[in-house]
């Protein structure tokens, strides 16, 4: 992750911070409190919001495991090895648009803001992830290097 250049600790500490005020947002948005009069039955706004809620805290929290992710490396807390066996951004899941209409405007805002707070940092990912390729372009692992050249001695005694 050296040579990223658009991941820096200023970058990753400020998405740390918006990641963790959406994720407190988010908690109190999807309290499961009394359904509010929308003229839906009860039933379909509650699984619309239940299932909204669970993407959108999903999304947040890998987001937020990602970010530490990289908080850890740069401090040096984690070994660049480390990072890439665990560092990975798990994919998004889109929200339901049906779903989405049974919400709220001001709960449909915050969906939107932590899909756009994921498709940014997997951007950064996707980066890091491109220059990892391009660093071992055989997509061989160091581990698997290793073993074959330690393969290779072992034949020549």
């Amino acid at each position: 992750m050296t040579g990223v250049g658009n991941i820096n600790p200023a970058i990753i500490e400020s998405l740390y911070g918006e990641a963790l005020v959406l994720a407190d947002d988010v908690r109190a948005a999807f309290d499961l409190a009394p359904a509010k009069e929308t003229g839906l039955p009860r039933d379909h706004w509650r699984i619309a919001l239940s299932s909204e809620g669970l993407k959108a805290t999903t999304r947040v929290m890998h987001v937020l495991a990602w970010l530490l992710n990289q908080r850890a490396y740069l401090k040096g807390d984690m070994s660049e090895f480390q990072l890439q066996r665990t560092g990975h951004l798990p994919p998004d899941r889109a929200p339901d648009p049906e779903s989405l209409m049974m919400l709220e405007p001001m709960t449909r805002e915050l969906i939107v803001d932590t899909t756009r707070l994921h498709t940014r940092v997997a951007r950064l990912d996707a980066a890091w992830q491109a220059e990892r390729a391009q660093q071992n372009p055989d997509g061989t692992s160091a581990i698997h290097r290793l073993r074959e050249r330690l393969g290779q001695a072992v034949t020549r005694l």
